[in-house]
């Protein structure tokens, strides 16, 4: 069936390539994901893989799988974008009326975007093996995506090939186009760049269980109201606050008290969440009520890691990013001042 596919598709049928590349599509824009850490990078990548893929049949000599080709093609489409001068650094630029504290640190993945779990569910990693190294929630989470981001290019794809769609490492080989060697020592490095991540945290709730809904209502209830006190109770000591792609982030509950005092709820702003998931994790659709116009106008997506029964990290992206999880800009204004939002 997939030598009939091929012989058709190389005979300008372009049904036939849809059929052949189809099932691949949702794993490549995801795989592309991880390595490129953005949304709509990763989907430039994408159309570029299959463009290629198109214009290169004649050159598959199938000695490989389809789907092995494809990652090939893929791969080296991230690695080039990554290299590219003009793609980064996406700094945010100065914000009227923001006058934030002084951050902990400057983050180095300003690019950074969420991935939509409406997506996510379509599809998610063929088959892993028995040996995988990273689950597949944790491997499209945002503090592995993030911790990820800060490899070097061919560090960072040869771990994603390698232990999270465990590809064997003559296969990276091929794929990347260098030797086994060079790949067992790219693994290598990455490996212990990884492990020097932090990692005693409690392990977070399973999605939709009951420590996990009742997290998010009373986050959503303190959040929608402006209730500092009761949102930073949620929060974890080491809580980390972040705002891609402005580079600030903030870490402690004392500095997180602070922002959200004098940023996220100054001159006594409220909000309206609309909930909804991100790279495994609950999200949030924030929106500012503006009693005038009667709505409530989008304001950016918030993203919530948690670590047993409180928030270890509170990401927070622009409203440009609601696009892709289906969330409209604008919002009815709630009929009750402080209404809750559903979850």
């Amino acid at each position: 069936m997939t030598g009939d596919l091929i012989t058709r598709a190389r005979n300008g049928d372009g049904e036939a390539f849809r059929e052949l590349t189809d099932p691949y599509r949702r794993e490549l824009h995801v795989h592309c994901y991880r390595i490129l850490g953005s949304m709509q990078d990763a989907e430039d990548a994408l159309q570029e893989t299959l463009v290629s893929a198109w214009q290169g049949l004649d050159g598959f000599r199938e000695r490989s799988s389809v789907r092995t080709w494809l990652y090939r093609i893929a791969t080296n489409r991230c690695l080039k974008a990554v290299r590219s001068a003009g793609r980064r650094p996406r700094t945010g630029g100065p914000v009227p009326g923001f006058d934030p504290p002084e951050p902990t640190r400057l983050g180095k993945a300003e690019w950074l975007e969420p991935y939509p779990d409406i997506l996510l569910a379509e599809r998610m990693d063929t088959a892993p093996g028995p040996g995988q190294r990273y689950e597949a929630k944790e491997s499209i989470s945002l503090a592995f995506v993030t911790a990820v981001q800060l490899l070097p290019p061919r560090q960072r794809a040869v771990l994603i090939l390698r232990d999270v769609l465990e590809f064997p490492t003559r296969e990276v080989a091929h794929i990347m186009d260098t030797t086994e060697q060079s790949v067992a020592g790219a693994l290598k490095r990455a490996r212990t760049t990884l492990r020097q991540r932090p990692s005693a945290a409690p392990e977070p709730p399973p999605a939709n269980s009951a420590t996990e809904r009742e997290l998010v209502i009373r986050f959503t209830r303190a959040f929608e109201v402006g209730d500092v006190d009761g949102l930073v109770a949620l929060l974890t000591d080491d809580v980390w606050l972040t705002m891609p792609p402005l580079p600030l982030e903030y870490q402690g509950r004392d500095l997180a008290a602070r922002f959200h005092t004098a940023v996220t709820f100054r001159r006594g702003r409220t909000y309206r969440l609309m909930a909804t998931r991100a790279n495994g994790q609950p999200a949030f659709g924030m929106y500012i009520p503006d009693p005038q116009a009667g709505v409530c106008h989008a304001n950016g997506l918030m993203v919530l890691t948690l670590a047993g029964s409180r928030i270890r990290v509170m990401t927070r992206f622009e409203k440009e990013v609601l696009r892709s999880f289906r969330l409209p800009l604008t919002l009815p204004h709630p009929a009750e001042a402080g209404r809750p939002a559903e979850v």
